[in-house]
């Protein structure tokens, strides 16, 4: 086995996957070899993650269903489920 170089799909550079990142993907026992560069699949994970990289997230204002204070979430609230504060969430053990 040795180093071997990809195309990744996103942006077209080429990277190496290097001979032990192939041993870290056998022993964890992924199939397929990466598509895209690490640039790339960090920028993919922090999409997933809902964060923005140029600047705070946005936050709404919400109303505790538990408590009734008055708070902020990082989503847009739905009229139809309860939102907590965060006192309140903790305490419901999530």
């Amino acid at each position: 086995m040795a180093d071997k170089t990809i195309t990744c799909k996103d942006c077209g550079t080429a990277f190496v996957f290097t001979e032990s990142e192939q041993a870290f993907y056998r022993e964890k026992g992924f199939d397929n070899e990466p598509q895209r560069c690490p640039d790339c699949r960090a920028a993919r994970k922090q999409q997933r993650m809902g964060r923005r990289s140029d600047g705070p997230r946005e936050m709404f204002p919400a109303v505790c269903a538990q408590c009734g204070a008055e708070t902020t979430v990082p989503f847009q609230p739905n009229p139809d489920k309860p939102v907590y504060c965060k006192d309140c969430y903790q305490a419901r053990g999530r």
